[in-house]
């Protein structure tokens, strides 16, 4: 094991240490619950990076998720024509790309994949899939079924696992909607996965896997950080439980294929609208803290980068330390993870392929980590989402979700760094995981 390996395996520690030091109540942790979560995604993690037989479901899943992209382009490309097709690529005709446009290349995938995982629903792949790992959290950590639930499920769907536990979220203590928040936010939806393999995949030839991987080992970290951030103190009613997803399923196969393409619709719309409005926000905030920035540095001598990006580099600059990211890249990572809690992790995911093409980026290992550390809707935005969403759902307990939402959104952050520790721990030079 290489010193940086050991520095991300303390960094998961430190980062519990830093999370029970902001809790609500540090004297009744469910130690349980954390040594559990813990060992899952050591264990995970081992099996993933370190096992042979692990790495080579790992490249298996990554090459099917990356053959299954490519049959998502098969209607962009009939759409958009040579707009839709990636960089450095030609079609049957011989015409060649134009470039890289997020509209038209990536986020039509978000569309194929929410019709894709409609029709697994209805196949009934999907809730037999979040069973078995809702099965697992509820045994092992001892939590209740609902909100283990609605954490497996947030492997695979976003703001739609909540749907999966309607009946319970009237009647669920304040930490488990804290959990349920901040699982949210702390992983990613399989819609939007291949959004993200189409940006780095080009750079990162095993992206797809990586991501994978880091949907599952966020699950247990949430579970974890939200415990750490928000313990338990009254008594779940589904505690212990093993409960059934509740979901409406369609008629047929055909509605639920069309169902699902709409919400991906819908979500593109939602990407596209929040890019639109945040980016504009940051850049005129960037303009603002410039001008008035730009006359303290003249002042006083400094060379502080005033932007946002820049002063959330600056905030998360110790945590890319604390979870094994070398020096050399220390700086230009921490802006990319600071960045994503206001521009949203599509950004961030942009920033880092940028890097990779620049070669701005020296050490393997912290492409890995930063991989792993973005993958997750810890943002502002995605707080009002899941706020409004779920609330949405039950009214009743608006005034606790909006009470716990920023703590839910640090717990997430903190959950998706502790992910990227956890895969320090276990990144090898050597590994055939880089694919390069």
């Amino acid at each position: 094991m290489e010193l940086y390996n050991l520095v991300s395996f303390a960094g998961i520690f430190v980062l519990m240490a830093f999370a029970w030091l902001l809790s609500a109540n540090r004297r009744i942790i469910n130690w349980k619950v954390i040594i559990w979560g813990v060992g899952l995604q050591l264990l995970f993690a081992l099996f993933i990076f370190t096992v042979p037989a692990g790495t080579k479901i790992f490249l298996a899943i990554n090459n099917i998720v990356v053959k299954v992209l490519d049959c998502a382009t098969a209607g962009t490309k009939f759409l958009f024509g040579r707009l839709a097709l990636p960089p450095g690529t030609t079609n049957e005709a011989g015409e060649t790309s134009l470039g890289f446009f997020l509209a038209f290349q990536a986020l039509p995938t978000v569309i194929f994949f929410a019709s894709l995982v409609g029709a697994l629903y209805y196949l009934k792949v999907m809730p037999f899939l979040i069973r078995i790992f809702s099965y697992v959290f509820t045994k092992l950590m001892r939590i209740s079924g609902a909100e283990s639930l609605c954490v497996s499920s947030n492997i695979f769907v976003g703001i739609e696992s909540a749907l999966t536990i309607k009946p319970h979220l009237n009647e669920m203590t304040k930490s488990e909607l804290c959990t349920i928040l901040t699982a949210g936010m702390g992983t990613i939806a399989s819609s939007v996965m291949a959004l993200y393999v189409f940006i780095l995949q080009k750079d990162f030839p095993t992206i797809a896997g990586h991501l994978v991987s880091a949907s599952v080992l966020s699950a247990p970290a949430c579970i974890v950080m939200s415990k750490l951030i928000y313990p338990e103190t009254e008594t779940p009613t589904t505690l212990g439980e093993d409960i059934k997803p509740y979901y409406e399923r369609e008629g047929n196969l055909i509605e639920a294929i069309i169902n699902g393409a709409n919400s991906g619709t819908r979500l593109v719309v939602g990407i596209a609208t929040l890019l639109l409005a945040f980016l504009g926000i940051v850049a005129l905030i960037d303009l603002i803290l410039g001008v008035f920035g730009g006359q303290l540095n003249s002042w006083l001598g400094l060379k502080i980068d005033w932007s946002l990006r820049g002063l959330l580099g600056y905030i998360f600059y110790p945590f890319t330390l604390i979870i094994g990211v070398p020096p050399s890249d220390a700086i230009q990572i921490a802006r990319v993870i600071g960045e994503r809690t206001v521009a949203t992790e599509v950004q961030s995911y942009q920033s880092l392929a940028q890097l990779l093409a620049q070669g701005a980026i020296h050490n393997p290992r912290s492409i890995v980590i930063t991989t792993y550390a973005l993958c997750g809707f810890a943002h502002i935005a995605s707080l009002a989402i899941f706020v409004g969403g779920i609330s949405a759902l039950a009214p009743k307990r608006t005034r606790d979700l909006s009470r716990l939402g920023f703590r839910a959104l640090l717990a997430a952050t903190l959950a998706c760094l502790m992910t990227a520790a956890v895969a320090g721990t276990f990144f090898s030079h050597s590994s055939i995981l880089l694919g390069k």
